[in-house]
């Protein structure tokens, strides 16, 4: 079963972003905030994200050249 919330380092692991980044963009409001799941925790909805990865204009800029050399052994 998929899960339904994703805590902060999750959201950020997936969007390969920076925990302080995906906060800094809800404090900015252009992230979605998160749920308040009981007292003290909160948690975002995933089709929440997803929906927002999806929206992400498309960039035209090229992709990063391929830095994982492998290493030689001498």
């Amino acid at each position: 079963m998929k899960p339904l919330y994703l805590e902060l380092n999750e959201v950020a692991a997936i969007l390969t972003l920076a925990e302080a980044t995906v906060q800094k963009l809800v404090r900015d409001n252009e992230f979605p905030k998160p749920r308040q799941l009981s007292g003290r925790r909160v948690a975002w909805l995933v089709r929440e994200v997803e929906e927002w990865a999806e929206l992400r204009p498309v960039s035209t800029l090229p992709p990063p050249p391929n830095t994982s050399r492998r290493k030689t052994h001498v």
